[in-house]
């Protein structure tokens, strides 16, 4: 896998973490890798995993 330097505005960053904090990814690249399958209309393991994760975390709440 690739590396890549993102600048984004700081708004952005912040909503980014928010998800990331809520739960919803695990960490800021995964939810970027997301965004990025869903803009390019892909579905991959990857989301799934993401959904598994985001499924395991809400069973322990």
């Amino acid at each position: 896998m690739d590396r890549i330097t993102l600048r984004i505005p700081e708004a952005q960053l912040g909503a980014l973490e928010s998800r990331v904090d809520e739960g919803e990814f695990p960490n800021r690249s995964e939810a970027i890798r997301h965004a990025v399958r869903e803009y390019l209309g892909e579905e991959s393991e990857a989301d799934r995993s993401v959904s598994r994760f985001v499924a395991a975390r809400s069973a322990d709440d």
